[in-house]
């Protein structure tokens, strides 16, 4: 397997994950809605992924009508991906408490600011994609082009057309099968 360059991504592997993914446990929820994690938990579910909460502070509790789990071993289904919005030097204990998760997600992300290499490489020889660096709410807006709306160059042109989303305000997708 080549190695992976974790300083630039190319475009179609995020879009591809993104496209794939539908089951996200979010490490390091929030129920504070300044919280970075709770804006992208709730622009994530607002874009049908089923993101599952994860925070042992909150265990048992509900976040946007989910339950939030103390760690990734609660969670009683497969994820797709685990999102890791805890500092670089947390992100090698979560990743491998996802290598130990059966069966194995297929995406580990670490959020913005959050890097660390060892936890990729791990990761990596056992066939899980490692993101580092990102923000699945910015590359999705990005790619979809909801990010331009706000003025910001997504160096993505597009003629999609916004769509409805419910209650009277517009979205762009990157078009995920079964949404």
């Amino acid at each position: 397997m080549p190695a992976v360059n974790h300083d630039s991504y190319d475009d179609a592997l995020i879009r591809r994950i993104l496209r794939e993914v539908k089951t996200i446990a979010l490490v390091g929820a929030s129920a504070n809605e300044a919280r970075p994690s709770w804006i992208v938990t709730k622009y994530l579910l607002d874009r049908d992924y089923d993101v599952i909460p994860v925070n042992p502070g909150l265990a048992g509790q509900t976040l946007f009508g989910k339950t939030v789990y103390g760690s990734l071993k609660e969670i009683p289904r497969p994820i797709d991906m685990v999102e890791i919005f805890r500092n670089s030097e947390a992100a090698g204990p979560i990743t491998d408490e996802a290598l130990a998760l059966e069966p194995l997600p297929k995406v580990i992300w670490m959020q913005l600011s959050v890097r660390n290499d060892a936890a990729a490489a791990r990761a990596e020889a056992r066939g899980v994609t490692v993101i580092m660096n990102r923000c699945p709410k910015i590359e999705y807006g990005r790619l979809s082009g909801e990010i331009g709306w706000q003025g910001i160059n997504s160096r993505i042109i597009s003629n999609k057309k916004p769509q409805l989303a419910g209650k009277g305000f517009q979205k762009l997708t990157i078009n995920r099968p079964g949404t």
